[in-house]
């Protein structure tokens, strides 16, 4: 009679083992994005098209509200920039946090058959996010050169508060993926976080309009930080600045939540191949 043989899930051999695995499975990361980002593009063209409208919409509709009826300042820049600029980030955000929120249950199969670092699923969700935010960044490119703008030597900060919103990305999305896996009503919280955030955060105005008395408490938004960092890069000039105070607000509150994110996802990680 043939052996029984019984084969168990660990959510890693030791925990000093588990960074390392991330290492050993990269080429399954690897795959894992592509596949997420070929099953966005290929062969459809909603994908690209939505990347684009989603935030070319928005813009619109903040430049009528915020710039034609509401009035409010720009800092000397043509409006779609400034709302642009910001949709940028936020998008990203946004894309981030409602793709890894869902990714393990997306992903239920896979977790229940094999073992790998389950956090591999939420980062590829992230991945796919950041091309969107390339797609788009693509028609921020045609704006400049239509409005004839030409952003200074700060362009070059870029790619450091590109990568702050990265970190905010993952951890907000890292305790929203497990937090969705255990608490399933979950999903239904992740929309009216993305809309709420989208009218408290400075996408549509610029946060200098936020009366002093409140900027530091405005900033415990962390992604106040964030957008008023890419606006100070992409817009430059005296047309738009960054509130110090504030943005180191944002900067702790951001570790906080990528330290506490990576910590809550381990500590309940080893429970979801049991209850996906």
């Amino acid at each position: 009679m043939a052996e029984e043989t019984t084969l168990i899930l660990e959510a890693g051999r030791t925990e000093k083992h588990y960074w390392f695995d991330l290492w050993r499975y990269r080429e399954l990361f690897y795959f894992l994005a592509w596949r997420d980002i070929l099953v966005r593009y290929k062969q459809t063209a909603i994908g690209t098209a939505w990347a684009l409208l989603r935030p070319l919409l928005t813009m619109a509709v903040f430049t009528v509200v915020f710039g034609k009826l509401a009035k409010l300042p720009s800092g000397g820049v043509p409006y779609p920039i400034m709302v642009f600029a910001a949709m940028l980030p936020w998008q990203f955000f946004s894309s981030g946090l409602s793709d890894a929120s869902g990714s393990l249950i997306g992903n239920a199969n896979l977790i229940s058959k094999v073992y790998f670092p389950r956090i591999i699923i939420p980062a590829c969700s992230i991945i796919t996010s950041f091309m969107d935010f390339l797609v788009s960044g693509v028609f921020l490119v045609v704006l400049m050169v239509w409005y004839q703008f030409v952003p200074d030597w700060r362009i070059v900060t870029l790619p450091l508060f590109l990568a702050i919103a990265f970190i905010a990305a993952a951890g907000a999305g890292l305790w929203l993926t497990a937090l969705n896996v255990k608490y399933r009503d979950f999903r239904y919280v992740v929309p009216f976080i993305v809309q709420f955030g989208l009218y408290v955060s400075p996408v549509g105005f610029s946060s200098s309009i936020v009366p002093d008395k409140w900027r530091l408490l405005y900033s415990l938004n962390p992604m106040v930080g964030v957008i008023d960092g890419f606006r100070w890069a992409i817009l430059g000039g005296d047309s738009s600045s960054i509130y110090w105070p504030g943005f180191l607000i944002s900067i702790v509150i951001i570790v906080l939540l990528l330290v506490s994110g990576i910590w809550y996802f381990r500590k309940t990680e080893k429970t979801f191949a049991d209850v996906i």
